[in-house]
Order: C-alpha cells, then structure tokens, then sequence
C-alpha cells in the first residue's frame, strides 16, 4: 500500500491546519491531474450528473453511474482519498440497502470514503456506517438531492431556526463518526460557527473563508461554460474557450489540408 495515500483519518487530522483544497474529478484523465496537483480528497460528486451526463440536476444520477465513474476516477488516482457521492434514493430507503450500496463504492469501485447529504436525519445511518468500516464524508446546508423540498438551489441558514437545524446536523455528524462535513450555501458567519463548533474538518462550497477546506466542481475552477455560474465559483483557466480554439483550429487544418502533414504520415 502506499504510504503516501490519504486517507479518511489523515484528511481528519487536518482539521485546524493550514486550510487544503479539495475537488471534484469525473474520469481517469482529470483524476491524475488532480492528484498530481497533491490535492488530499477527490469527490465524485454525483454533480457529474450535469457535468458529464447533461441531466438537468443530480436526482437521475443511478449507482451504476455513480460506480462507473468512481472507478475511473480511482484508477487514476495514486495518493488522493477518493470519495464517492451516494446518488439519490441509493440510502434514503432500508438501511440494509444503503449499507450495501456504500459498500460497492469501496468493493466495486475502490473509493476510501462515501459522502451522504442530510445531518441529524442520517445519524444513524453514519453510525452504522462507520461501524461496518466504511468512512462517511457529510453533507449539510445546501443539499441538492433535496432541492424539491427546499424549493431550488438557494442560501441556507438565513433564519434562526436554520442556522440552529445546521449545527445541529454538523454536531450529529460528528457524534456519529463521520471524519468530515461538507457545508454548501450558507452565509460565512455561518460557515465559521459550523466550524468552531465541531472538532471535525468542515469542507466548505458557498460557506466563506473560515472552514478547514475548501471544494470546487472540477468544471467551474478550470473555466468550462456551464450556463450557471454559482457566486461561490472561481475560474482558474478558461479551457472552455481554449478548446474551442482547439477544436476551430483542427477542423480548419484539416479542411485546408494543412493536417496531416508530412510530419504526421507514415
């Protein structure tokens, strides 16, 4: 095994260090970029759904895609903790089920860790999770399996009652054993009381500055046009258009017999 892997209890141990990036990664060839960059968690999100697949939000996302991805994403992956994302209704039914189905992520697809959205109403299910040997990933605030319920992608914890359900979920995900939580959408006041509140790495994506991590969509940190560009989102390239020019360049090369050349032809 290699000593250099990170793993759920390393990613743990971050918590009041320097802050680390993490990001989500879809396939072989940007999980070993990824890696390569020494980024400690890579989430395959179940955001795939709109950022490979072109479903309109993450509810159509199956397992089998889940898995499929996840294990590209691990074969690429020599050292980063890889974590798959439990898509929607693969553990919001019997618990039998859901420990089953985290339980391929780790068997089938070679994942370290899964991520599940909901707090305190996954508690038990953490729990028993964390017992059967699989390390949970949390996932609070924001949570967009549930955007039917919340009324679409919008800021959590502007009211009282929000920010206190939100600290509630952090602390009940810590009790049950998950080594870290994600906060997604909520103000940066709210972000730092999440933070100082739990002994736990929080992972933020819309949360401020003041959590342990920080976690980006692959897609939107290298500048790919989405349509929706959320306020949280920095673009660190604009490969959208590179390709583009790539792409305009090729066929033009091509049509003008520039390509091949001689150079390229045996």
């Amino acid at each position: 095994m290699n000593a250099t892997r990170w793993s759920a209890e390393r990613v743990k141990s971050l918590k009041g260090q320097a802050p680390f990036a993490c990001s989500t990664a879809y396939d072989y060839a940007m999980a070993r970029l990824v890696d390569a960059a020494g980024i400690p968690l890579i989430l395959v999100g179940d955001s795939l759904g709109m950022a490979m697949l072109g479903y309109s939000s993450t509810i159509p996302v199956t397992m089998a895609e889940m898995l499929h991805h996840t294990a590209a994403v691990s074969r690429g992956a020599a050292a980063a903790l890889v974590v798959g994302d439990m898509p929607f209704m693969s553990f919001q039914g019997s618990p039998d089920q859901a420990v089953e189905n985290a339980g391929r992520f780790l068997k089938e697809a070679g994942a370290g860790a899964v991520k599940i959205e909901g707090g305190e109403i996954r508690e038990p299910l953490v729990d028993r999770l964390v017992r059967n040997g699989i390390p949970v990933l949390g996932h609070i605030g924001l949570t967009p399996q549930s955007i039917r319920a919340l009324g679409g992608y919008k800021v959590q914890g502007r009211k009282p009652a929000e920010v206190e359900q939100i600290l509630k979920d952090a602390q009940a995900l810590e009790r049950a054993g998950a080594f870290a939580v994600v906060i997604e959408c909520v103000p940066a006041a709210i972000g730092r009381e999440v933070t100082e509140s739990i002994s736990i790495p929080t992972i933020g994506i819309g949360a401020g500055p003041h959590c342990d991590g920080q976690i980006l969509v692959l897609h939107d940190l290298l500048g790919f046009e989405s349509g929706v560009k959320p306020r949280f989102v920095k673009a660190y390239a604009d490969l959208d258009s590179a390709i583009r020019r790539a792409l305009d360049a090729y066929r033009d090369d091509v049509a003008e017999r520039r390509f091949p050349g001689p150079e390229h032809a045996y």
